[in-house]
């Protein structure tokens, strides 16, 4: 008695598991191609190149005057009194640390500003693949690539939603250039 129950609750299991798969529905997008495509990308990588380039131009300035200062210091060190050269010592290492502050803020400026810029692309991409999703009947979509690495090891090319999401969003998809 006790193994018809077991074995009809396996079967009841397996008929249920069985349904459920049969009604999910899984698609791909590829968010790196749906970026590439997308007008407002090409905006983003200028204003970028803008941004890095004017902080480029102020470490590049900084440098300068640390060469400059470092310059000088080593052409009079020699003649230098004792407590001058400890000061210009003291000076020269303060410009360095703050280049390298400089650097480190520059890069922080540069990846909080594409953040910033990035983040209402990803939200417009977001919420046409969630209308696109819905439209085609799909229960889940996921990401096909991360950073130009291969999330999906296998998909039939009839699931990814990538061009259909363009479409969505007034884009005529174009091949991607290899």
């Amino acid at each position: 008695m006790k193994s018809k129950l077991v074995l009809f609750l396996i079967a009841c299991t397996m008929m249920s598991i069985t349904t459920m798969a049969q009604s999910v529905k899984i698609g791909y997008a590829d968010v790196d191609y749906i970026l590439s495509q997308m007008p407002e990308t090409k905006q983003v990588e200028a204003e970028l190149r803008t941004l890095n380039t004017q902080l480029q131009n102020q470490l590049q300035t900084k440098y300068q005057e640390y060469q400059q200062k470092l310059q000088a210091y080593q052409q009079q060190a020699s003649t230098m009194a004792d407590a001058i050269r400890q000061e210009k010592e003291t000076e020269l290492a303060q410009l360095e640390q703050r280049i390298t502050k400089l650097q480190q803020d520059a890069q922080s400026n540069i990846q909080q500003k594409q953040g910033d810029l990035m983040q209402p692309l990803y939200e417009k991409i977001g919420d046409s693949i969630e209308k696109v999703a819905k439209a085609n009947g799909f229960t889940y979509v996921i990401n096909g690539q991360i950073g130009g690495i291969d999330v999906v090891l296998y998909a039939d090319e009839q699931y990814d939603i990538s061009d259909l999401v363009l479409t969505d969003m007034g884009i005529t998809p174009t091949p991607p250039s290899e």
